[in-house]
């Protein structure tokens, strides 16, 4: 009950708003019959606008019934709404209405109280957030089709959105855990961190299957390694014994670093005993000590410009006669050396130190050469110095260098590795330092290179192999990390050595990638190898020997890095790990695409890379192997997830769920693409992995989907619906299946629409681009069902309409909103498919819209079936009809269906597909498509109409016989006591007043044009029959009366204007009620201002005076001018004979003439003439006086009729001036015409024959014609 009230108070507000109404609507307000006035403030609330335009959706908001409404809420659906509010909160989808906070806050309350205990709603949430129009239709209207437009509108569209928000829950999610486990977040990460293992037991061997022929070398080297065993054993003694460096005093004693080398090697206590006095018998090496000089700062300024010229002397304080010196960097503060310097160390290192000084170089100068340095003396204490230079110049002619400061560094200090570090510059009696001095310091031997680059490798891979067989570490674990007794022995042995930094990495590197083909190392160790190697190979600090080495480890390392991306949606990988080994394997494969291999070094053999495409020629392209290799991922990826979801059954239901679901989960992967890995490629090694995922995936779903989906549309075809079947079996309906199958539409329409954001430039070519085109017949094909089905709605709709109002504040009932709520579902439709293809779409909206208009003429002509029969009436007096609700909920039906036929083609996007047809093809195509839809639109919305206004004259036809006798009885029976006028006028009132209340405006004024017209038409016919029967006035002027009566009560008269018919008929009874006598005053009057128009008259003029002086008419003629000849010779005897009209008002008042002017046409008069008038007759309304110009015949018998002139009383002056001081009135003659028989009042007195005044009249009125 919540519910309704709730959508019920939504929809007044809203259709308040929609208007601009006040809260409180002013009643019509009835005049009263009886009193017979008109009740002036008639207002009316204004529902709808003529003309006015609005949106589709603006006119469905006018239901008040809110698609926020839910039929049935079941209680468990709960916990799936919580979880999509959770989730809808998280990803901020704000809420649209303020419904969503009252409903949320109800739904709490019922929580609260445990209301609900069923489950699932998954759409409960969708529905209240977009607020959108869905009328609680009765139950029995989506029987008839089984809920087939719900299913395929509203429902379906919140079922696309469902998906849609579901979708970006999911993205958020994955965004979510990207930002986690981001590159940047990794780098901040310790590197003692321990990862944990990210290949299961069986996969300890990476690249086992790709490799086998690789490790055929990697088993020589073991030979190679086992023959030597003893000699590098040996050699690992010696050098424990011989430890140089500051690592002599760590905790780890000899004891230790024996024991673990004698594991390590797998070496018995004899051969042990005996190899270790061979170490000990053996010579000691002859050591050297690198030393790089690389820059000093903030040194102390010895010249006189305040800079100084810095060198630095270096020696052992053991041979302070064997010195080095490096380069002198003028004038400097701060100088960089980066030079190198060897120095060999004769006896005990633990005692040696060594000795570094920093001087200031002094050229020898003249005195006259030394002060021209005076301009560059710097401050008081620079001016000093120069002084000093100067004067022991002049005194004594020598010159020294002066120290800076030193530093003094014990050998004991530095370790076996070596060190960089920063130096304090000291003086003697000099508390301040000097400045820094930083330097690189290692120890070396001089052993050869290649013997020692050897023994170091296989040294590397003892230790490690031992390492990693006793630690029993994970895959991918070890990083580098050595115990303390493997990482002494290999750092005093490249101390010993004197391996360079570069010659390790690459022994490193190459010992790593064998281990790593049978027990998988972090790959982050040969990510950070790489970053040392590549700046070695790029700038030529390589031998060839290594360089050869370098890229027959690359090789070996490559398959397990491709494996990474192959494999790069694994399950049982963490997924912070996952992220680091991707990153690494980028940066891998980064690094060494920016290297150029050997001529003819075939990088990616086929046989170890069998599904790369570019199979001909050594091939060591990356960017090429990273797509092959996505590609080959994501084509494992698919057949996992199609073998993985197969379909239960191969109905088109299973096969159209199961294409849903694939899709799905390839968007997914899509979207994990995007959010973990694509700016990771693109960032390292420039490569578009979302794109390439891709152009992948929509080339295996259009080949998988498009077949399948052609042959489901087909199948839609199997049932030929006819329209003149009305029940049906649904089990059988071909569309069954629809909704999945729109699903899919939707599914592969985001995809695509991903892809246009993830490849602009490459959509159009791709296939997927066009799968519009493969759900074409299912479309059609539905739209032909829905309009079959649409109009079985719309009967059935008709049908259980209770012809009432939907609500208090819409004059509408329930047929007119189910038949909208057809058309929404359509437009729903057909918004959600989104149709990109612009020929195919307007066909297709030409369809809908040819569809929509045959279901509103079937609607109005269905609502005009549903009504007619109702309000016909019977009581004690007559059988008569009375105007109902129902009629009038009819036609506001109807109009309502009408206003909104424009509104929603443009909703269907008509103006959008009209453009895009004019730039595809013309604007003349465009212009004549756009016509056509028009056309069909404006042939609707008139046949519409038309039924509107039949029905509005089917109410008034049907009034017309009640009123047509209560107009009778009222003329009949006008001056009687009786009650036929209150009856007459209790009919008409209350029937307007229904009408006026129900109707609105626009139809209100429809209606009152016909009533105008069929009271004329009435009116007319009664005029007719009754002139006929010889009616006396009386009868017409009650009649007048009657009318002007019922009139007035329901209107204002001057609405009366706009109808010209009634206005006539109103007229005609006018007349017909006059007395004769009034009647032929009335035939005077109208010449009277026909004559006025005369100007140019061909039967000359009259001259004339008059004035009133009290009741006394004085009139004088004075002339004529121009008379038309009447007699043979051209001339005429002409008089002029005076009325005064009307003469039954001047009874007893002559008619004087003047006298005759023979032969003349411009006779002078100059006669005066007075009349002596009573007050009453003085005061006569529309008084005439008539001027009658006659010749005289020769026997005055038959005199002829010139002409006459009228002269309103009221255009005369009351003075008291003489005539003669008057102006003259010139008055053109002129004669009744034909056209003056064609008035009505001179029809009028024609019907009145039987009477003498108006026969003679008329006998009189033909002869003034000249007849």
């Amino acid at each position: 009950m919540y519910q309704e009230v709730f959508c019920l108070s939504r929809g007044i507000e809203a259709l308040r708003l929609l208007n601009n109404e006040p809260k409180e609507f002013t009643n019509f307000e009835r005049s009263s019959a009886v009193r017979r006035r008109v009740v002036k403030n008639q207002k009316r609330p204004v529902l709808k606008r003529q003309n006015s335009r609005r949106s589709f959706d603006e006119c469905l908001e006018k239901c008040g019934i809110i698609e926020e409404s839910v039929n049935t809420v079941k209680d468990g659906y709960l916990k799936e709404y919580w979880k999509c509010l959770n989730q809808l909160k998280m990803i901020k989808i704000r809420r649209k209405s303020n419904g969503n906070a009252i409903v949320n806050k109800q739904l709490k309350q019922k929580v609260a109280a445990k209301e609900y205990s069923d489950e699932k709603l998954g759409i409960w949430k969708l529905r209240w957030r977009n607020r959108k129009i869905h009328p609680v239709c009765d139950v029995r209207i989506q029987q008839v089709d089984g809920g087939f437009f719900e299913k395929f509108g509203s429902l379906f569209r919140e079922q696309a959105e469902f998906v849609v928000a579901q979708e970006q829950i999911e993205k958020q999610k994955v965004a979510e855990a990207a930002a986690e486990i981001s590159p940047d977040k990794l780098g901040e990460e310790s590197d003692s961190d321990q990862p944990l293992p990210t290949v299961e037991s069986d996969e300890v061997s990476v690249a086992s299957t790709d490799s086998e022929n690789e490790t055929e070398k990697d088993q020589t080297d073991l030979i190679a390694t086992a023959l030597n065993i003893d000699e590098l054993y040996r050699e690992v003694l010696f050098e424990i014994l011989h430890n140089v460096g500051c690592d002599v005093s760590c905790e780890i004693g000899q004891t230790a670093l024996f024991s673990y080398a004698q594991d390590a090697f797998k070496i018995s206590n004899d051969k042990h005993r005996m190899l270790m006095e061979e170490a000990e018998q053996k010579k000691a090496p002859d050591l050297m000590i690198n030393v790089e000089i690389i820059e000093a700062k903030d040194l102390r300024p010895k010249d006189s410009n305040g800079l100084s010229d810095p060198f630095v002397t270096l020696y052992l304080a053991s041979n302070t006669a064997h010195r080095y010196n490096s380069s002198v960097k003028p004038m400097t503060l701060n100088p960089v050396w980066e030079e190198h310097f060897a120095l060999p160390i004769r006896q005990n290192t633990s005692d040696e130190t060594l000795c570094l000084e920093v001087w200031d170089f002094d050229p020898a100068e003249s005195v006259k050469e030394k002060l021209g340095k005076v301009f560059d003396v710097k401050g008081l204490k620079g001016m000093r110095k120069l002084v000093k230079e100067i004067a022991v110049t002049a005194t004594s002619g020598q010159h020294e260098n002066e120290l800076i400061g030193k530093a003094n560094i014990p050998l004991s200090a530095i370790p076996a590795s070596g060190m960089t570090m920063w130096y304090s510059l000291d003086k003697k009696n000099k508390i301040v330092r000097q400045g820094v001095l930083k330097v690189r310091i290692a120890f070396s031997s001089e052993k050869n290179n290649k013997v020692a680059e050897q023994e170091y490798r296989h040294l590397l891979r003892i230790i490690l192999l031992h390492e990693l067989e006793t630690s029993k570490v994970a895959p991918h674990w070890w990083c580098g990390s050595f115990t303390p007794q493997g990482e002494q022995i290999l750092t005093q042995h490249i101390a010993q050595s004197g391996l360079s930094p570069i010659e390790v990495a690459v022994c490193q590197y190459c010992v790593f990638a064998a281990i790593h083909q049978n027990h998988a190392l972090s790959l982050t160790l040969f990510s950070n190898l790489l970053d040392k190697i590549v700046r070695a190979v790029q700038g030529s600090g390589m031998c060839e020997e290594d360089i050869k080495l370098f890229w027959d480890a690359t090789k070996k390392l490559l398959p397990s890095c491709v494996k990474v991306i192959r494999k790069i949606r694994k399950k049982n990988t963490n997924e912070k790990t996952k992220m680091k080994q991707v990153t690494d394997v980028l940066r891998i494969l980064n690094n060494i695409n920016s290297l150029e291999p050997p001529p003819n070094f075939d990088l990616f053999p086929v046989m170890l890379y069998p599904w790369i495409s570019f199979r001909e020629e050594p091939n060591c392209d990356i960017p090429s192997i990273i797509n092959d290799a996505v590609s080959q991922g994501a084509l494992d990826w698919l057949n996992h997830i199609m073998e993985n979801n197969k379909r239960p059954d191969e109905s088109d239901l299973a096969r159209l769920q199961n294409m849903i679901q694939i899709i799905q989960l390839i968007r997914s992967d899509l979207q994990k693409a995007i959010e973990f890995y694509d700016k990771l490629f693109q960032e390292t090694v420039n490569f578009q992995y979302a794109k390439a995922l891709y152009v992948f995936y929509q080339a295996k779903l259009s080949t998988f989907c498009e077949p399948e989906v052609v042959e489901i549309c087909k199948s839609l075809k199997k049932l030929n619906y006819g329209y003149d079947q009305i029940d049906g079996d649904l089990s059988m309906d071909p569309l069954s299946e629809g909704t999945s199958l729109f699903e899919l539409y939707l599914a592969v329409q985001r995809f695509h629409t991903l892809g246009v954001g993830l490849c602009p430039a490459d959509c159009d070519s791709f296939h997927i681009k066009n799968f519009h085109e493969w759900f074409h017949g299912g479309v059609a094909q539905w739209l032909d069902i829905a309009v079959y089905k649409a109009l079985q709605r719309i009967e059935k709709a008709v049908e259980l309409d209770q012809l009432v109002h939907v609500d208090n504040t819409v004059k509408y009932s329930s047929s007119a909103v189910d038949t909208l709520t057809i058309f929404y579902q359509v437009k729903v439709f057909w918004q959600q498919l989104n149709w990109p293809d612009v020929e195919s779409c307007y066909t297709f909206i030409a369809k809908i819209i040819d569809d929509i208009c045959r279901c509103s003429v079937f609607y109005a002509d269905k609502m005009a079936a549903r009504v007619d029969g109702l309000g016909d009436t019977q009581d004690i007096y007559e059988k008569r009809f009375e105007v109902t609700n129902e009629w009038c909920l009819a036609i506001n039906n109807i109009d309502y269906v009408r206003e909104t036929l424009e509104p929603f083609t443009r909703d269907l996007g008509m103006t959008e597909v009209i453009e895009k047809i004019c730039d595809l093809k013309s604007p003349l195509d465009g212009q004549r498509c756009e016509q056509t839809l028009e056309n069909v639109i404006a042939n609707a919305v008139d046949t519409v109409r038309n039924k509107i206004i039949e029905l509005l004259e089917t109410v008034v036809n049907k009034m017309a016989p009640s009123m047509k006798r209560l107009l009778i009885e009222g003329a009949e029976l006008c001056d009687q006591d009786s009650n036929s006028m209150d009856r007459l006028m209790m009919y008409v009132d209350n029937n307007l007043c229904t009408l006026h209340r129900e109707l609105n405006d626009e139809n209100f004024n429809r209606t009152l044009e016909i009533v105008w017209n069929m009271l004329a038409d009435t009116l007319e016919d009664i005029i007719q029959t009754n002139v006929d029967k010889r009616r006396p006035p009386s009868f017409f002027a009650n009649l007048h009366k009657t009318l002007n009566l019922m009139l007035g009560s329901f209107k204002n008269p001057n609405d009366c204007d706009s109808c010209d018919a009634l206005t006539r008929t109103e007229q005609t009874l006018r007349v017909h009620g006059l007395e004769t006598t009034d009647l032929i005053h009335e035939v005077h009057k109208n010449l009277t201002a026909k004559f006025k128009n005369t100007t140019d008259s061909p039967f000359g003029e009259i001259s004339v005076r008059a004035k009133f002086q009290d009741n006394d008419l004085i009139v004088e003629v004075m002339n004529a001018r121009n008379l038309m000849a009447m007699d043979s010779n051209g001339s005429c005897d002409s008089f002029v004979r005076i009325h005064l009209l009307p003469e039954h008002k001047f009874i007893g008042i002559e008619k004087p003439k003047t006298k005759t002017h023979n032969r003349m046409q411009f006779p002078l008069y100059d006669e005066k003439f007075t009349f002596n008038l009573t007050c009453d007759q003085r005061q006569v309304e529309d008084a005439l006086i008539l001027f009658s110009v006659k010749d005289k015949d020769l026997l005055g018998y038959n005199n002829q009729y010139i002409g006459e002139a009228f002269l309103p009383f009221s255009e005369i002056e009351d003075t008291l001036e003489y005539i003669t001081n008057l102006p003259q009135v010139h008055l053109p003659l002129d004669r009744p015409t034909e056209s003056s028989l064609q008035t009505i009042e001179i029809r009028a007195l024609e019907h009145r024959q039987g009477e003498k005044l108006a026969k003679e009249f008329l006998k009189k009125f033909k002869q003034r014609m000249g007849s």
